[in-house]
């Protein structure tokens, strides 16, 4: 399956937001809330056009639940469409608190995978289930409002009922470049926040989750809540020694004549092989054999820059990341399919306007991981690769590991490859791809 048949932007993110217009509960409505992804950018323009309230929930909720968008009196169809956008909707809004009055009639939401029956599938951290609760904390939603999922046709799935949880949030309509599907989905939504299946670690991320906690614990109602998962991070560290180790003989306790063992010459004698020039041999495909040494230098020099960065490569890298802003942020991206180049990808990510400062490809390992400029711009480029599909594969787009759970800025010391560079001036034959620096 192609890229552009499998990623819901342009013109099919178009045509299945289109479709809203069309549901007769649509038109009834008078608040609508979209969620602030670029897919669903033509889903807001077509609730502004009809002259709605338009909510958009705060990227992440890392400053409150909701932004209420206030177009210019009279505005005309070109402000409308500016307001529907991430510029528009930080330009034109003002924040909705948990103790506003608002009853929401139609709730829009992108999904990962969502099924026929209105099961739904998200990028795993539960926003927009935490959204839902909220609101119907603060009873701004019911059972008679609607919510509607805007996917790709390649996104509905079978998706097991075993799978879903009580925290889950269902669909009653799907939206696809092609269908308008009518769920008829039983299970009940979320009535509320489940505090069980949060930890302190998410509550610290998301202020407005603890203004609703000590607001409901006044109130008497449990809030007590779940054990924090169990950190995977030492996985990575205990790989890499393993790169690191060499074939090596058995070693003897033997002494020699001299008194030095046999391991100490073996030793020695690495040493000095890789005292000898490596590459001097490259020297006759140059311009001669004459000239110093330094003439020399610049001829090797200049082939390997040719050939992507080749033994300066660990040098500049390091020039590069000298000159990344101080508060650089990483996101991972994972799920990366075989035999996709990284010319593919950084396509989508300009199509879906998330090109990063750095791209580090890593693709033997099915990942890549994306330098932005700061938080704000990293959260930007989570939202937009929201149900990004790659020859017919999910891709997974969060923030680096170390870099959950810290308010420290910079860049991320997830990645293992770039920081090692070898001591030999010959470049191993994996690291021309490994970092590819990218224009925004």
């Amino acid at each position: 399956m192609s890229f552009s048949s499998c990623v819901l932007t342009g013109q099919g993110a178009i045509q299945a937001c289109n479709r809203l217009a069309d549901l007769q509960e649509f038109k009834l409505s008078q608040t609508v809330k979209v969620n602030p992804d670029r897919p669903q950018q033509q889903a807001r323009f077509v609730t502004l056009e009809a002259r709605k309230t338009l909510l958009v929930p705060t990227p992440r909720l890392r400053t409150g639940l909701f932004n209420k968008i206030t177009p210019p009196q009279g505005a005309s169809k070109e402000q409308l469409r500016m307001c529907s956008s991430s510029q528009g909707v930080k330009d034109f809004s003002v924040p909705v608190g948990l103790d506003a009055k608002v009853k929401v009639d139609l709730v829009v939401v992108g999904s990962v995978a969502v099924s026929e029956k209105g099961f739904r599938i998200g990028k795993g951290e539960g926003y927009a289930d935490m959204e839902y609760g909220m609101m119907a904390s603060m009873g701004a939603v019911d059972e008679s409002t609607v919510v509607v999922s805007v996917v790709h046709d390649c996104q509905v799935v079978d998706i097991p009922e075993e799978l879903m949880g009580s925290h889950d949030l269902t669909v009653d309509y799907i939206l696809t470049p092609t269908r308008v599907i009518k769920t008829n989905c039983q299970l009940p939504k979320p009535q509320g926040i489940i505090w069980t299946k949060l930890d302190a670690e998410k509550l610290e991320k998301i202020p407005i989750l603890r203004k609703l906690r000590a607001l409901e614990e006044q109130a008497g109602k449990d809030v007590t809540l779940g054990a924090a998962p169990v950190a995977a991070e030492p996985v990575l560290q205990t790989s890499q020694p393993k790169k690191q180790t060499r074939r090596r003989p058995r070693q003897s306790t033997e002494q020699d004549a001299e008194g030095e063992s046999r391991q100490e010459k073996r030793v020695e004698a690495e040493q000095k092989a890789k005292q000898r020039p490596a590459r001097v041999r490259k020297e006759s495909r140059g311009e001669g054999r004459g000239g110093n040494e330094g003439e020399t230098t610049k001829t090797v020099k200049g082939k390997s820059r040719g050939k992507e960065q080749g033994p300066e490569e660990g040098e500049s890298e390091a020039g590069s990341q000298r000159k990344l802003p101080p508060s650089v942020t990483t996101v991972y991206l994972g799920g990366i399919p075989a035999g996709l180049r990284v010319s593919e990808l950084k396509s989508a990510l300009r199509e879906r306007e998330a090109a990063p400062l750095r791209l580090t490809w890593q693709g033997a390992q099915h990942r890549a991981f994306l330098d932005y400029s700061d938080p704000q711009a990293a959260d930007q480029a989570l939202e937009a690769l929201q149900g990004l599909c790659l020859n017919d594969h999910s891709l997974q787009a969060e923030l680096a590991k170390s870099q959950r759970g810290s308010k420290r800025s910079g860049q991320s010391s997830r990645r293992p490859r770039p920081s090692a560079a070898p001591k030999s001036k010959t470049a191993p034959p994996d690291t021309k791809s490994t970092t590819e620096k990218t224009e925004q």
